[in-house]
């Protein structure tokens, strides 16, 4: 029964802490669109955020994703072979070819290889239909509840789709991981290939946005006939981060820097100070759990003055505890109006003690013995 009330108030504190600002809209010539805010969870702006659309190459920051979570990453070769190989945009890989996972996912994030994505899917799962199951799975941890995919490539299918809310929680997903962070953010990478051991390839990055825009930070790009143009990137400018999603846009360079002006003139990041780096916990293997509370970040109204913080946090928990298990909120307030609220979770885990009585148990056995 502790446990439920304990996982029940932790996912009240989550919710209420991550409930979305009034997304305005701006004119954007997207099909849809989406302003993203991951340090709170927010949209700031967007238009049809949860209309499932065509995704086209964007695909690939999920198929990147997988790939380099894969172990040995660095180290584990792949040798093409005729099923890999695909229509479209190419990192140019021949049959006998030998190249790292590593450089695979370049080739899809650098050059939008959809051989470099079947290569990848195939080696990890034995079949792109295995692995567009692996690829569903990893969306629904990420909470991308209106996606479904298809292909690792993003060639179209009419059962393969997205959302541009979708979308900015796999991209704010996928910078968490530092070799994806590392790797979209360069304006191009090289390849030198295992076999032939003399080839080496550099291949420029498809998103101009890099050069474009000095704030931005990283992302991927995509077409089809039948998605259109679509455009996922993240932008980042004094200690605020922003990713920004256009699906089925003619003008998407014009339209993400349109959205990232408005979005770091109308807000602003403040790190919050907490003093609690841990908090006792009663019947667990440990006497404390240890919070993420370094680098806690609300985002805030640009023209905000005199904003104050309160840190909502109980005195103790009850195991077992999950990492990463929201406990508690840090709320902004100026002139009495809440501006903003931001999580507060655990750094780690910890298991109940069976062999501790909890403080319940104890009371419980003294109120009986006294009847």
């Amino acid at each position: 029964m502790k446990k439920l009330f304990s996982l029940l108030l932790s996912w009240l504190i989550c919710v209420l802490s991550t409930l979305s600002v009034h997304a305005e809209e701006v004119p954007v010539a997207a099909a849809a669109y989406v302003l993203y805010c991951p340090d709170n969870g927010k949209i700031l702006l967007s238009q049809n955020a949860d209309q499932q659309l065509p995704m086209a190459s964007t695909t690939k920051i999920m198929t990147t994703l997988l790939t380099l979570e894969e172990a040995a990453v660095d180290n584990r070769v792949v040798e093409f072979t005729d099923e890999m190989a695909a229509e479209g945009s190419s990192m140019y890989l021949k049959k006998g070819e030998k190249v790292t996972l590593y450089d695979l996912a370049v080739g899809m994030m650098m050059q939008s290889g959809n051989d470099a994505a079947n290569a990848a899917a195939i080696a990890i799962s034995g079949s792109t239909e295995a692995f567009a199951d692996l690829m569903n799975e990893k969306a629904a941890v990420i909470g991308m509840k209106h996606t479904r995919f298809v292909t690792p490539s993003g060639l179209d299918d009419d059962l393969h789709y997205s959302t541009a809310y979708d979308m900015a929680l796999l991209m704010a997903y996928a910078m968490r991981n530092e070799d994806f962070a590392f790797i979209t953010s360069q304006t191009s990478m090289e390849v030198r290939f295992i076999y032939p051991a003399d080839k080496f390839i550099t291949y420029p990055n498809h998103n101009k946005l890099l050069r474009m825009y000095k704030d931005c930070i990283g992302g991927k790009t995509g077409f089809t006939d039948q998605a259109g143009r679509c455009l996922v990137t993240a932008a980042r400018r004094d200690d605020l981060t922003l990713i920004a999603v256009t699906l089925n846009d003619r003008s998407d360079w014009g339209d993400h820097t349109e959205l990232y002006e408005e979005g770091f003139s109308r807000y602003k990041a403040m790190t919050v100070d907490t003093d609690r780096d841990s908090i006792g916990v009663v019947g667990g293997e440990a006497d404390s759990v240890s919070l993420n509370t370094e680098e806690i970040r609300v985002v805030v109204p640009a023209d905000a003055e005199d904003v104050s913080t309160q840190v909502y946090l109980p005195v103790f928990l009850y195991a077992p505890i999950a990492e990463d298990m929201c406990v508690g909120k840090v709320v902004c307030t100026a002139d009495g109006e809440v501006l903003s609220q931001a999580p507060i979770k655990t750094a780690q885990a910890v298991d109940q003690d069976h062999q501790k009585r909890s403080l319940f148990t104890y009371i419980k056995d003294l109120l009986h013995w006294h009847s």
